[in-house]
């Protein structure tokens, strides 16, 4: 694997732990949680972070089909904990397998992305995942903190 790939790798995998750390000591129901009425819970943020990231790492960093459902995804509601870790787990690994076999040639090379109207190379895809992700585990390191603002603990 190339050594930027490497280093790709485990900033995607300190984003994910962030995302686990901020969660990890919260009760269930501050899981779909909002803190405002149009906000999303962190039950969405880390069912679509995962989505995502197969969209953008399969579909445009490879041109494979992901199979992302972001309907779905923004409709998630009652995971648990362990659920949780295992989106984040599985996005993680798949996302290593994904890019273990690419080529720094192949980051020049551009698919279409409908959702992003247009050609993107797989470098712009590459890293719009890691921007995508990081702007989320934002929102659920934020909303761990309203939640515990006005849920104080005991």
């Amino acid at each position: 694997m190339h050594p930027l790939i490497e280093v790709y790798l485990t900033k995607l995998a300190n984003l994910h732990r962030l995302a686990w750390e901020a969660i990890a000591d919260l009760p269930p129901e501050a899981l779909d949680w909002t803190p405002a009425l149009d906000a999303n819970s962190i039950n969405v943020l880390i069912a679509h972070l995962a989505g995502t990231e197969q969209y953008l790492i399969g579909e445009v960093v490879l041109g494979r089909p992901s199979g992302q459902d972001r309907e779905v995804e923004f409709r998630a509601r009652g995971l648990q904990h362990t659920q949780l870790r295992a989106l984040l787990a599985e996005s993680l690994e798949n996302v290593t397998r994904l890019l273990e076999e690419i080529s720094i040639e192949q980051l020049e090379q551009s698919h279409y992305s409908p959702r992003h109207q247009g050609e993107k190379t797989a470098a712009w895809g590459l890293w719009h995942a890691l921007e995508h992700t990081a702007l989320h585990v934002g929102h659920i390191q934020l909303t761990r903190q309203w939640w515990l603002a006005g849920h104080p603990q005991k």
